[in-house]
């Protein structure tokens, strides 16, 4: 079901084939009678419901890290080459807890990224990259250094969300990525733009910060108020309907009972205040002040994602902002308290790391409106989902060997020699002589996230 900015008096008719009577509501998501206000507030706690869109990108993400791992140990070896007989040792240093003989297995399932080589001198076996894996690498690069104005502009808007506005470096280095910034944007982006950031330390921490220079009032506009004027223009929605209203989209299968329709309706239309905003003169005490600020906490994680190149985080990134930017304690109760507007997956890492997904941007698993570092990104997805079949094909076809003869000749060797022809060709016959046993088990076990990262106790459950 959608719910869009504006409501009317059909919202409230009773649909007996769509809603469910409150208290088999009640009994699924175990919320007693005393965690609402008489219809009057969002339940607290809510049942998780899947979204089986959001997790199966995860699962394809899920392999991205460990390909991309395996890209940055490649790319860092002396031609960037390395022994094949060097992938188990070294490939299980990942951190992705592979076995003995899982990793060298592991790349043989992505023909269309990595490719096996006979040395023409040595005659060992070689590991490197395929040339459409090169032109992905290349083309993100080329993708990221046009987009530095666009993540100059996300830096600024995320120091203004700041109550103080500043930022600890190392949190948004941490997810830099996230937010389109290069690996060097301490210098590249902080330090070459000293109009707009500057870097500062403090003793009594021994933490360096990142300082807004001076606020922009032309930045502090939230991307939902943009979506809320352009619904009004396209489609003339009464004005006072809209004015403090989210997009709802709730994922299929949630279960929306009478009361909670009417606590939904109430609740955006709550007033609260702009996530840049500074509140501290404010007298927050009050009831209303604190349904101003919950709502305000909306907006903000609303707008994090918006800055997003991918329109999605994982929480404990969201929860290294926390207390510079007001948010809430139990940042993953809080955020199942809207289910319509974010998404939580636990696909991919074990269940250690959520990612937060804004569900308005999406539509059947990709980007409504995607940028040209996010289809860089997804070229990556592409490769590792081709099918092998024609990987042999495109190795023939392009070489990167200075003798053309050689490469053809070695890589039908090694089909001959390892019996992978007759294993792709054959799928039924199973024939492979690189004992590929318990491999596919990988492409669905939880993995860990490679990067360290410090989880908050606050967004444990």
């Amino acid at each position: 079901m959608r719910i869009l900015f504006t409501y009317s008096a059909d919202f409230f008719k009773p649909k007996c084939k769509t809603f469910t009577h409150l208290s088999f509501i009640l009994h699924r998501s175990q919320i007693s009678i005393r965690s609402m206000s008489q219809s009057t507030s969002i339940p607290k706690k809510l049942q998780r419901v899947r979204d089986h869109g959001y997790d199966n990108y995860m699962e394809v993400e899920k392999k991205m890290r460990k390909v991309l791992k395996f890209q940055d140990l490649i790319l860092s070896q002396p031609n960037q080459t390395i022994p094949a007989s060097r992938l188990d040792m070294l490939g299980r240093r990942l951190g992705f807890g592979f076995k003995q003989h899982e990793p060298g297995a592991f790349v043989l399932k992505f023909p269309h990224i990595f490719e096996i080589y006979e040395h023409p001198v040595q005659r060992i076996l070689y590991c490197r990259l395929t040339r459409k894996a090169y032109l992905q690498i290349q083309q993100e690069k080329q993708a990221l250094i046009d987009q530095i104005p666009e993540a100059v502009t996300r830096l600024r808007k995320l120091l203004m969300m700041s109550n103080t506005g500043r930022l600890r470096l190392e949190h948004v280095r941490v997810a830099r990525s996230a937010f389109g910034l290069p690996d060097d944007f301490e210098h590249s982006v902080i330090l070459k733009y000293p109009q707009y950031f500057r870097l500062i330390d403090a003793q009594e921490t021994r933490n360096k910060y990142i300082e807004s220079v001076e606020r922009e009032p032309s930045l502090a506009v939230c991307a939902i108020e943009k979506l809320r004027e352009k619904e009004y223009r396209e489609k003339g929605a009464d004005a006072e309907n809209i004015r403090f209203s989210f997009i709802v989209n709730f994922p299929p299968g949630f279960k929306i009972g009478k009361y909670y329709r009417i606590a939904v309706w109430k609740w955006q239309r709550i007033p609260y205040w702009s996530p840049y905003e500074d509140v501290s003169g404010y007298d927050l005490r009050s009831i209303e002040a604190q349904k101003r600020m919950e709502k305000r906490a909306v907006a903000t994680i609303h707008e994090l994602l918006s800055m997003t190149v991918e329109k999605k985080i994982t929480l404990e990134r969201i929860a290294h902002f926390r207390l510079a930017m007001n948010l809430p304690k139990k940042l993953k109760d809080f955020l199942l308290q809207h289910q319509g507007i974010f998404y939580i997956s636990t696909r991919g890492n074990q269940g250690k790391l959520h990612t937060v997904f804004l569900r308005e941007a999406y539509k059947k698993g990709e980007l409504i409106e995607p940028n040209d570092l996010y289809l860089a990104r997804r070229k990556l997805a592409e490769l590792i989902l081709l099918s092998p079949r024609n990987a042999k094909v495109d190795r023939e076809l392009v070489s990167f060997r200075r003798d053309e003869e050689d490469v053809v000749g070695g890589i039908r060797r090694y089909y001959v020699d390892n019996g992978s022809e007759n294993n792709v060709d054959r799928e039924s016959e199973g024939v492979n002589e690189l004992n590929l046993d318990g491999v596919d088990s990988d492409l669905t076990d939880e993995d860990v996230d490679y990067e360290k990262t410090v989880v908050a106790d606050d967004v444990k459950e």
